[in-house]
């Protein structure tokens, strides 16, 4: 899932985001509310955790703005120190659903995260198969099928194409795909995330015959457009 993370304690914001990438999401970090709300415009985001308070803009209107641009189910939980009654009943009172207390223990976040995200969104977690019309993705083996038949990709090219149907009709950023796909690579050529995308794309036959259509959004990213019944 798509975790956006607001802390201008970059050693606590990479503990996070360490530990839910090795819970097999994705995670961005932002020091800045200002940053986070301007991201959030172009990107979709699952899961908000935000320290309390923010920094830069108030806590309780990041929060309420940040909601705004998120699904209505999406989650947002909060990060406090100690246990300071008055932080915990504001940042409920502005919407969270759930906060931690620092310092982070890694069990407790990625329990605390994963009982949200199955909340959230049912349908999503906790399933090793995803359907899109006639493509199969078997989450837990990484196997791809189309129409029944095993499709041979990569691990790369799995994920990559499972983020592509995941988000279908989104334009994702380079940078986005990036954090995704190639979550521990801090340098990955544009050529090679050019040539995976050709890989899918030829792999799963992504042609508007077949219903789909995998395009690249000029100066930007791609898109996997969905053209009709697949």
């Amino acid at each position: 899932m798509r975790i956006a993370v607001l802390d201008n304690d970059r050693s606590q914001a990479d503990l996070v985001c360490q530990v839910l990438s090795a819970a097999g999401h994705s995670c961005q970090f932002f020091d800045s509310g200002k940053d986070m709300l301007a991201q959030m415009r172009k990107d979709s985001t699952d899961l908000l955790i935000m320290d309390w308070p923010a920094g830069d803009l108030e806590a309780a209107d990041i929060l309420r703005r940040a909601k705004e641009k998120m699904a209505p189910d999406a989650p947002a939980m909060f990060l406090i120190n100690g246990s300071a009654e008055d932080d915990i009943v504001a940042g409920m009172a502005a919407g969270a659903d759930d906060y931690l207390v620092k310092p982070l223990r890694r069990g407790e976040l990625v329990a605390r995260v994963s009982a949200l995200l199955r909340r959230a969104y049912p349908a999503q977690t906790g399933t090793e198969q995803l359907q899109f019309g006639s493509y199969v993705f078997e989450t837990r083996p990484g196997r791809l099928l189309k129409d029944g038949s095993v499709i041979d990709v990569t691990q790369k090219e799995f994920y990559l194409a499972l983020l592509f149907f995941r988000n279908i009709g989104r334009p994702l950023s380079r940078a986005y795909i990036h954090e995704a796909v190639w979550v521990r690579e801090t340098a990955v050529p544009s050529r090679t995330m050019d040539t995976h995308v050709s890989r899918v794309r030829n792999k799963l036959s992504l042609r508007p015959e077949n219903g789909f259509r995998l395009v690249p959004v000029y100066s930007y990213g791609y898109r996997l457009e969905k053209l009709g019944a697949a």
